[in-house]
Protein backbone atom coordinates (compact mmCIF):
# COMPACT_ATOMS: atom_id res chain seq x y z
CA UNK A 1 0.00 0.00 0.00
CA UNK A 2 2.94 2.36 0.43
CA UNK A 3 2.40 5.33 -1.85
CA UNK A 4 -1.09 4.23 -2.94
CA UNK A 5 -4.10 6.52 -2.59
CA UNK A 6 -7.21 5.22 -0.86
CA UNK A 7 -10.63 6.83 -0.41
CA UNK A 8 -12.78 5.53 2.45
CA UNK A 9 -16.35 6.70 2.99
CA UNK A 10 -17.84 6.80 6.46
CA UNK A 11 -14.34 6.98 7.90
CA UNK A 12 -14.79 9.38 10.81
CA UNK A 13 -15.80 6.59 13.20
CA UNK A 14 -16.51 2.92 13.64
CA UNK A 15 -15.25 0.27 11.25
CA UNK A 16 -14.56 2.84 8.53
CA UNK A 17 -12.18 4.77 10.75
CA UNK A 18 -10.36 1.60 11.80
CA UNK A 19 -10.09 0.55 8.16
CA UNK A 20 -8.60 3.94 7.38
CA UNK A 21 -6.24 3.65 10.34
CA UNK A 22 -5.03 0.26 9.17
CA UNK A 23 -4.39 1.47 5.63
CA UNK A 24 -2.54 4.59 6.78
CA UNK A 25 -0.35 2.34 8.95
CA UNK A 26 0.53 0.41 5.77
CA UNK A 27 1.72 3.64 4.13
CA UNK A 28 -1.34 4.58 2.10
CA UNK A 29 -2.34 8.15 1.41
CA UNK A 30 -5.88 8.53 2.74
CA UNK A 31 -8.78 10.56 1.40
CA UNK A 32 -11.26 10.53 4.26
CA UNK A 33 -15.00 11.19 3.84
CA UNK A 34 -17.46 11.90 6.64
CA UNK A 35 -20.70 13.82 7.00
CA UNK A 36 -19.75 16.06 9.92
CA UNK A 37 -17.06 18.70 9.21
CA UNK A 38 -15.73 18.76 12.79
CA UNK A 39 -15.49 14.96 13.02
CA UNK A 40 -13.82 14.84 9.59
CA UNK A 41 -11.15 17.32 10.69
CA UNK A 42 -10.61 15.50 13.99
CA UNK A 43 -10.30 12.12 12.28
CA UNK A 44 -7.84 13.51 9.75
CA UNK A 45 -5.73 15.05 12.50
CA UNK A 46 -5.79 11.83 14.53
CA UNK A 47 -5.00 9.46 11.68
CA UNK A 48 -2.30 11.72 10.30
CA UNK A 49 -0.65 12.39 13.66
CA UNK A 50 2.06 9.80 13.11
CA UNK A 51 3.15 11.34 9.83
CA UNK A 52 0.55 9.73 7.59
CA UNK A 53 -0.83 11.64 4.62
CA UNK A 54 -4.50 12.21 5.36
CA UNK A 55 -6.94 14.66 3.76
CA UNK A 56 -10.62 14.99 4.60
CA UNK A 57 -13.81 16.24 3.04
CA UNK A 58 -17.19 16.66 4.73
CA UNK A 59 -19.92 15.18 2.54
CA UNK A 60 -23.01 13.01 2.80
CA UNK A 61 -22.55 10.51 -0.02
CA UNK A 62 -26.13 9.29 0.32
CA UNK A 63 -27.01 12.49 -1.57
CA UNK A 64 -26.27 12.50 -5.27
CA UNK A 65 -24.88 16.04 -5.37
CA UNK A 66 -22.61 15.28 -2.42
CA UNK A 67 -21.33 12.09 -4.03
CA UNK A 68 -20.51 14.13 -7.12
CA UNK A 69 -18.72 16.66 -4.91
CA UNK A 70 -16.57 13.89 -3.41
CA UNK A 71 -15.67 12.55 -6.86
CA UNK A 72 -14.66 16.02 -8.07
CA UNK A 73 -12.64 16.60 -4.89
CA UNK A 74 -10.81 13.30 -5.31
CA UNK A 75 -10.00 14.14 -8.93
CA UNK A 76 -8.51 17.44 -7.77
CA UNK A 77 -6.28 15.60 -5.26
CA UNK A 78 -4.89 12.73 -7.33
CA UNK A 79 -4.42 11.41 -10.84
CA UNK A 80 -5.01 7.82 -9.76
CA UNK A 81 -7.09 6.26 -7.02
CA UNK A 82 -5.77 2.84 -6.06
CA UNK A 83 -8.58 1.77 -3.71
CA UNK A 84 -12.14 2.88 -3.02
CA UNK A 85 -13.69 1.51 0.18
CA UNK A 86 -17.46 2.01 0.23
CA UNK A 87 -18.10 1.75 3.96
CA UNK A 88 -20.74 4.35 4.78
CA UNK A 89 -23.75 2.94 6.63
CA UNK A 90 -27.08 3.96 8.11
CA UNK A 91 -29.69 2.30 10.29
CA UNK A 92 -32.61 4.58 11.17
CA UNK A 93 -35.39 2.96 13.24
CA UNK A 94 -38.05 3.68 10.64
CA UNK A 95 -38.36 4.38 6.93
CA UNK A 96 -36.72 7.72 6.20
CA UNK A 97 -35.95 9.50 2.94
CA UNK A 98 -32.89 11.46 1.85
CA UNK A 99 -33.09 14.93 0.31
CA UNK A 100 -33.27 13.14 -3.07
CA UNK A 101 -36.34 11.18 -1.95
CA UNK A 102 -34.44 7.87 -1.66
CA UNK A 103 -34.90 5.52 1.29
CA UNK A 104 -31.91 6.09 3.57
CA UNK A 105 -30.54 2.57 4.00
CA UNK A 106 -30.84 1.89 0.27
CA UNK A 107 -29.10 5.21 -0.41
CA UNK A 108 -26.25 4.45 2.01
CA UNK A 109 -25.64 0.78 1.27
CA UNK A 110 -26.51 0.46 -2.41
CA UNK A 111 -26.95 3.74 -4.29
CA UNK A 112 -23.95 5.54 -2.77
CA UNK A 113 -21.46 2.74 -3.63
CA UNK A 114 -23.00 2.41 -7.11
CA UNK A 115 -22.86 6.15 -7.79
CA UNK A 116 -19.47 6.89 -6.28
CA UNK A 117 -17.83 3.93 -8.01
CA UNK A 118 -19.21 5.04 -11.36
CA UNK A 119 -18.09 8.62 -10.82
CA UNK A 120 -14.59 7.56 -9.77
CA UNK A 121 -14.02 4.97 -12.52
CA UNK A 122 -11.90 7.40 -14.60
CA UNK A 123 -9.51 7.65 -11.62
CA UNK A 124 -9.66 4.07 -10.41
CA UNK A 125 -6.68 1.94 -11.21
CA UNK A 126 -7.22 -0.81 -8.69
CA UNK A 127 -9.70 -2.08 -6.16
CA UNK A 128 -13.23 -1.35 -5.03
CA UNK A 129 -14.08 -2.83 -1.65
CA UNK A 130 -17.74 -2.80 -0.63
CA UNK A 131 -18.60 -3.48 3.00
CA UNK A 132 -21.63 -5.58 3.81
CA UNK A 133 -22.76 -6.32 7.36
CA UNK A 134 -25.64 -7.27 9.61
CA UNK A 135 -27.19 -10.58 8.58
CA UNK A 136 -27.24 -10.45 4.78
CA UNK A 137 -28.32 -13.26 2.53
CA UNK A 138 -32.10 -13.29 2.50
CA UNK A 139 -34.01 -13.00 -0.78
CA UNK A 140 -34.18 -9.66 -2.57
CA UNK A 141 -37.75 -8.43 -2.97
CA UNK A 142 -37.95 -6.38 -6.20
CA UNK A 143 -41.24 -4.87 -5.00
CA UNK A 144 -39.73 -3.63 -1.75
CA UNK A 145 -36.29 -2.32 -2.70
CA UNK A 146 -36.87 0.98 -0.91
CA UNK A 147 -39.03 -0.52 1.84
CA UNK A 148 -42.15 0.72 0.10
CA UNK A 149 -44.18 -2.12 1.65
CA UNK A 150 -42.14 -3.19 4.68
CA UNK A 151 -39.25 -1.74 6.66
CA UNK A 152 -39.23 -4.09 9.66
CA UNK A 153 -40.95 -7.37 10.45
CA UNK A 154 -40.60 -10.34 12.75
CA UNK A 155 -37.22 -11.27 11.31
CA UNK A 156 -36.98 -8.92 8.32
CA UNK A 157 -35.10 -5.63 8.38
CA UNK A 158 -34.44 -3.24 5.52
CA UNK A 159 -30.88 -2.91 6.83
CA UNK A 160 -30.15 -6.58 6.11
CA UNK A 161 -32.16 -6.41 2.89
CA UNK A 162 -30.02 -3.57 1.55
CA UNK A 163 -26.81 -5.33 2.55
CA UNK A 164 -27.87 -8.27 0.37
CA UNK A 165 -28.70 -5.80 -2.39
CA UNK A 166 -25.20 -4.32 -2.04
CA UNK A 167 -23.77 -7.77 -2.64
CA UNK A 168 -25.98 -8.31 -5.71
CA UNK A 169 -25.01 -4.91 -7.11
CA UNK A 170 -21.32 -5.64 -6.45
CA UNK A 171 -21.50 -8.90 -8.38
CA UNK A 172 -23.06 -7.16 -11.36
CA UNK A 173 -20.48 -4.34 -11.15
CA UNK A 174 -17.66 -6.90 -11.06
CA UNK A 175 -18.98 -8.42 -14.27
CA UNK A 176 -19.05 -5.04 -15.99
CA UNK A 177 -15.48 -4.05 -15.07
CA UNK A 178 -13.93 -7.48 -15.67
CA UNK A 179 -10.67 -7.17 -17.61
CA UNK A 180 -10.39 -3.41 -17.08
CA UNK A 181 -7.85 -3.53 -14.27
CA UNK A 182 -10.50 -2.54 -11.72
CA UNK A 183 -11.80 -5.19 -9.32
CA UNK A 184 -14.94 -5.15 -7.18
CA UNK A 185 -15.13 -7.37 -4.10
CA UNK A 186 -17.17 -7.49 -0.89
CA UNK A 187 -15.94 -7.81 2.69
CA UNK A 188 -18.00 -9.02 5.62
CA UNK A 189 -16.70 -7.38 8.81
CA UNK A 190 -18.58 -9.28 11.46
CA UNK A 191 -20.13 -7.38 14.34
CA UNK A 192 -18.67 -4.29 15.97
CA UNK A 193 -19.74 -2.05 18.82
CA UNK A 194 -19.80 0.95 16.51
CA UNK A 195 -21.33 4.39 17.10
CA UNK A 196 -24.13 3.46 14.70
CA UNK A 197 -24.93 0.26 16.60
CA UNK A 198 -24.75 2.03 19.96
CA UNK A 199 -27.28 4.58 18.70
CA UNK A 200 -29.82 1.96 17.60
CA UNK A 201 -33.00 2.01 19.64
CA UNK A 202 -35.23 -0.96 20.40
CA UNK A 203 -37.53 0.20 17.59
CA UNK A 204 -34.78 -0.46 15.05
CA UNK A 205 -34.65 -4.21 15.66
CA UNK A 206 -36.93 -6.85 14.07
CA UNK A 207 -39.56 -7.94 16.58
CA UNK A 208 -38.16 -11.40 17.31
CA UNK A 209 -34.78 -9.97 18.34
CA UNK A 210 -36.04 -7.28 20.68
CA UNK A 211 -36.03 -9.44 23.85
CA UNK A 212 -32.29 -9.94 23.30
CA UNK A 213 -31.47 -6.24 23.06
CA UNK A 214 -30.85 -5.61 26.80
CA UNK A 215 -28.40 -8.53 26.88
CA UNK A 216 -26.74 -7.23 23.74
CA UNK A 217 -26.30 -3.80 25.31
CA UNK A 218 -24.35 -5.39 28.15
CA UNK A 219 -22.33 -7.90 26.13
CA UNK A 220 -21.50 -5.88 23.02
CA UNK A 221 -18.81 -3.61 24.52
CA UNK A 222 -16.96 -6.65 25.83
CA UNK A 223 -17.43 -8.92 22.82
CA UNK A 224 -17.28 -6.42 19.96
CA UNK A 225 -15.53 -3.38 21.40
CA UNK A 226 -12.24 -3.82 19.53
CA UNK A 227 -13.12 -2.34 16.13
CA UNK A 228 -9.76 -3.27 14.63
CA UNK A 229 -11.10 -6.84 14.38
CA UNK A 230 -14.09 -6.13 12.10
CA UNK A 231 -11.85 -3.83 10.02
CA UNK A 232 -9.47 -6.68 9.19
CA UNK A 233 -11.40 -7.97 6.18
CA UNK A 234 -11.67 -4.55 4.54
CA UNK A 235 -7.99 -3.75 5.16
CA UNK A 236 -7.08 -7.16 3.73
CA UNK A 237 -9.13 -6.71 0.56
CA UNK A 238 -7.78 -3.19 0.09
CA UNK A 239 -4.11 -4.04 0.59
CA UNK A 240 -3.16 -7.71 0.34
CA UNK A 241 -1.13 -8.95 -2.61
CA UNK A 242 -2.99 -12.26 -2.20
CA UNK A 243 -6.08 -10.73 -3.84
CA UNK A 244 -4.32 -9.08 -6.78
CA UNK A 245 -6.60 -9.57 -9.78
CA UNK A 246 -9.38 -11.21 -7.75
CA UNK A 247 -12.73 -9.87 -8.93
CA UNK A 248 -16.31 -10.59 -7.93
CA UNK A 249 -15.44 -12.36 -4.68
CA UNK A 250 -16.90 -12.34 -1.18
CA UNK A 251 -14.60 -12.52 1.83
CA UNK A 252 -15.54 -13.43 5.39
CA UNK A 253 -14.55 -11.67 8.60
CA UNK A 254 -11.61 -14.09 8.73
CA UNK A 255 -10.34 -12.77 5.38
CA UNK A 256 -11.25 -16.00 3.61
CA UNK A 257 -13.03 -16.26 0.31
CA UNK A 258 -16.48 -17.64 0.93
CA UNK A 259 -19.63 -18.53 -1.00
CA UNK A 260 -22.08 -15.82 -1.95
CA UNK A 261 -25.53 -16.14 -0.38
CA UNK A 262 -28.30 -17.23 -2.70
CA UNK A 263 -30.08 -13.88 -2.42
CA UNK A 264 -27.11 -12.04 -3.92
CA UNK A 265 -26.81 -14.53 -6.80
CA UNK A 266 -30.42 -14.24 -7.96
CA UNK A 267 -30.26 -12.66 -11.45
CA UNK A 268 -33.76 -11.17 -11.14
CA UNK A 269 -32.76 -9.45 -7.92
CA UNK A 270 -29.54 -8.21 -9.51
CA UNK A 271 -31.48 -6.84 -12.48
CA UNK A 272 -33.96 -5.02 -10.26
CA UNK A 273 -31.30 -3.46 -8.04
CA UNK A 274 -29.11 -2.40 -10.97
CA UNK A 275 -32.03 -0.86 -12.85
CA UNK A 276 -33.15 1.14 -9.81
CA UNK A 277 -29.60 2.40 -9.19
CA UNK A 278 -29.29 3.47 -12.82
CA UNK A 279 -32.59 5.32 -12.66
CA UNK A 280 -31.93 7.06 -9.34
CA UNK A 281 -28.33 8.04 -10.14
CA UNK A 282 -29.07 9.22 -13.66
CA UNK A 283 -28.69 12.90 -12.76
CA UNK A 284 -24.98 12.50 -11.95
CA UNK A 285 -23.75 9.23 -13.49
Amino acid sequence: MRGGTVLVTGSTGGIGKETARGLVALGARLLLVGRDPARARQAADELGAGGGRVEAIAADVTRLDEAAKVAAWAASRCDRLDVLVNNVGASPPRRTLTADGVEVTFAAHVLAPFTLTHLLLPLLGGRVVNITGGIPGGPIDPGNLQAERRYLGWTFSQYNHTKTMLMAMSLRFAEKVAGSGVTVNVAYPGHGHTPMNRAMTMAGFPYVYRPLVPLLRVAAPRLFGDLAKPARSSVYLASSAEVDGVNGAYFSMKCRRTAWPAGALDPHGQDAVWALCERLSGAVV
